[in-house]
Order: C-alpha cells, then sequence, then structure tokens
C-alpha cells in the first residue's frame, strides 16, 4: 500500500498552496493510497494572537510561521518521517524534509520583477532567510526530487541557482473541472446582476493579491484603448484598492472598473466575465488561468509562469507584451468579436488539466522513489 505524506502549512479547499495539498490529497486518496498530512497544526504550532485583526498582523504572523516552520518544524517533520519509514514525502513550503519539493515560486524571481530587487531584499529579513534556506536547499541532499510547475520555472530553478542537485520533473497544477466550468445563461444572469453589470456588456476578471506584479495598473490603463470593457478586480487590502481607485481616477476610466475585495470563491466573478486579463511580470504557475479556462474564458496574459504552456494565441487567448497598449489592444480585440470558439477552446484546454491525471503524475513519481529506495535497500 502507498502511503504519502504531505508537508504544508495548511491544507483545505481552496487555491494557493493549501489548496493544490488539498487536491492532491483527495486525488491520492481515491486512487488508494494513505495519505497523512504535516502541518503548523501537526507540528504543534499554535496561531498568533494577531492573525486576522489587521494586515500589518497578518503580515508578521506569516513571517514568523515561515521561520517557525523553517527550523523547529523541520526537526519536528523529520521525527515525523522518522517513524513512518515506508512513506513517500512530498514537501509544498517551508520545513527543510521530504522525499520530493514542489517549488510553487521562486522568490528572488518574483523580486526581480517587481523592481528594486536589493532594496526589497535587505529591507526584509524574512526574504534573506528565505534566500539562504532555499539556497542550502536546490543545492545539498535535502530532497530526492523536485517538482517544477511548468518547464520554463524549472529553466529558471537552474539559472537562480546554478546547479539543483535532485532532478528536476515537470508537473502543472491541475484544476477542478467540475467546480470550475461554464456557466449556463440563468448563472451567468445572476453573476452579472449581482455586480450590476447587464448582459450586454463586455467584461474582463482580474483575480490577484498583489497588483503591481499581476500588472492590475497595466490592465486599468489599457481600458483607455478598450473602451467597452468593464473590469471586475477581485483581490488586494483595502489600501490596495484605494492607491487603485486613484489610479483608475486620473486615467479617466474609473466608472468601468468594479473593486469588489478578496473572496475565497472566484467562481462567480469568472462566471460573470468574458475574459480574464493577467499581466504579470512573474508567475510561478497561476492557478486563476487555469479556472478561468475551465469556466471557457478567454485569457490575455504575459508570456511568464503557465501561460506559455496554457495559451494558444488566438485559439484559447492571447499572449501579450507586458504593457498597457497590447492589454488593451487584446482586450478591445475581444470585445469587438464572437468569443464562442474561444470559449470551446478554453474550457478543451482545461480539460487536460484534471487533478485526477496531475494526480498520476505525481503517484508515477512517487512509485519510482519508493523503487529506488527499494533497490538501495
Amino acid at each position: 500500500m502507498t502511503r504519502i505524506v504531505q508537508i504544508v502549512p495548511t491544507i483545505r479547499p481552496g487555491s494557493g498552496v493549501a489548496g493544490v495539498a488539498y487536491a492532491l490529497e483527495r486525488e491520492f486518496a481515491a486512487a488508494g493510497a494513505i495519505v497523512e498530512r504535516f502541518t503548523l497544526a501537526e507540528a504543534g504550532k499554535r496561531p498568533g494572537r494577531s492573525t486576522g485583526r489587521t494586515a500589518i498582523g497578518n503580515h508578521l504572523e506569516g513571517a514568523r510561521n515561515v521561520i517557525w516552520f523553517s527550523t523547529v518544524g523541520t526537526r519536528r517533520a523529520r521525527r515525523f518521517l522518522a517513524q513512518r519509514p515506508d512513506a513517500v514525502s512530498i514537501c509544498h513550503n517551508d520545513v527543510m524534509a521530504g522525499d520530493v519539493y514542489v517549488n510553487h515560486g521562486l522568490l528572488q524571481a518574483a523580486m526581480r520583477a517587481r523592481g528594486h530587487y536589493a532594496w526589497r531584499m535587505v529591507r526584509n529579513p524574512v526574504h534573506l532567510f528565505t534566500a539562504v534556506r532555499d539556497r542550502i536547499r536546490y543545492r545539498g541532499r535535502t530532497h530526492r526530487a523536485i517538482v517544477a510547475l511548468t518547464s520554463a520555472e524549472a529553466d529558471l530553478l537552474v539559472a537562480t541557482y546554478g546547479r539543483v542537485r535532485a532532478p528536476i520533473h515537470v508537473i502543472p497544477n491541475g484544476v477542478d473541472i467540475e467546480r470550475f466550468r461554464p456557466p449556463d445563461a440563468d448563472e451567468r444572469s445572476r453573476a452579472r446582476s449581482a455586480l450590476g453589470i447587464d448582459d450586454e456588456r463586455t467584461v474582463a476578471v482580474f483575480v490577484g493579491h498583489e497588483y503591481e506584479r499581476k500588472g492590475l495598473p497595466l490592465a486599468i490603463e489599457g481600458l483607455r484603448r478598450a473602451t467597452g470593457i468593464t473590469l471586475v478586480v477581485v483581490g488586494g487590502t483595502p489600501d490596495m484598492i484605494r492607491r487603485a481607485e486613484s489610479e483608475a481616477r486620473e486615467l479617466g476610466v474609473a466608472d468601468r472598473v468594479r473593486f469588489v475585495g478578496t473572496h475565497d470563491d472566484p467562481v462567480p466573478y469568472l462566471w460573470a466575465a468574458d475574459a480574464l486579463v493577467l499581466p504579470s511580470a512573474y508567475e510561478a504557475n497561476a492557478l486563476v488561468l487555469l479556472e478561468a479556462l475551465a469556466c471557457g474564458l478567454p485569457v490575455v496574459a504575459t508570456r511568464v509562469g503557465f501561460a506559455p504552456d496554457l495559451v494558444r494565441d488566438g485559439e484559447n487567448g492571447h499572449l501579450v507584451d507586458r504593457d498597457a497598449a497590447s492589454v488593451g489592444h487584446r482586450l478591445d480585440e475581444l470585445d469587438r468579436i464572437d468569443r464562442t470558439a474561444l470559449r470551446g477552446a478554453a474550457r478543451a484546454t482545461a480539460e487536460q488539466y484534471s487533478w485526477p491525471e496531475v494526480a498520476r503524475r505525481y503517484l508515477d513519481l512517487v512509485e519510482s522513489l519508493r523503487a529506488e529506495r527499494g533497490v538501495r535497500r
């Protein structure tokens, strides 16, 4: 019987690393594997008092968790795994233990993409800690295999660290194609009605919490060229939203930008939209691209992360340069054409990345590591 331990700070339904681990856990169990968790809770970490109160408090608590899980959590994870010698372990974040490490993003690449790299690294001690920790991770013998989410990310790992000791396997994230699906007419109408948008208006949706890195300013400025588009923005803190609202007013497009804040379920906003726009500077994977495609939305995205692997220009969306004119041009084009074929192609693309298929690739890797361990013994 295959036994798998997933090491990750939290596991829960939704997006992000926690959602990926949750989806894999479900599929591993469905395939007959014994699946266990090693999270902050199993490691004995109690939630900090500041969690959920303020943005600064949450940020500080997150920083403490990174350091705690990387140090104390590592020692406890090793003890946990030593008691399960037959298990193959998959680590998703922080802990310096596990047979497989899944690279969900490179800190250095993200900071370079945002500009002022040296200052961003120096002003945040956690960034420096993470950079040193991950250099030890990738250059040393901590893991037996590394999973990169895209071929571009695999290349970036080598470019960043010079040499990655463990073999790199490219396995993308997946999407729940039952939850993320095209809406019927009533579902679409209700989703738009909740936003106060009529059925005839062309809507682009942006989903993300890091406005600058993910390119929201470019999408907003692009509306000056795409005059028939309304932009719905999902995610962001109140301070970020206020700044973006001010930028939209200065550009004269504030009446066509709707900020809805952070929501656990993006489905209603994807159902209300006609396209996803994500002109990011850096992405390791960007699950929202898959989620949008699964909902039948063509995407307008830059050539980073998963986008070059997913987007066939002119068939299920468009790959654009990272400038407002390019983004605006493609949004305007989508506003003026019949999008029926694009919607069908978008859904067909997403169906190739269902979670059962992605989990099967992980299980193949797990079995190869089990066989290798047996040979060594």
